[in-house]
């Protein structure tokens, strides 16, 4: 067995700390050939080349 970082008396420790947020109500999920089918359009037919290369994240950061 290897050495163990710290004492276990501070797992969890962040957990509890963070605050509770209820899960949003979101429409659901297109399945199977519907999400395949966003997928492609989001990718290929409306692209935002920057620098003659697709950007997955056109804006990261914000």
């Amino acid at each position: 067995m290897g050495k163990v970082h710290g004492s276990l008396a501070r797992a969890g420790k962040v957990k509890s700390q963070t605050p509770k947020v209820e899960p949003q109500e979101k429409p659901k999920q297109p399945k199977g050939r519907a999400k395949k089918r966003i997928l492609y359009t989001r990718r290929f037919v409306n692209v935002t080349m920057t620098g003659g290369k697709r950007k997955m994240n056109p804006n990261p950061g914000t």
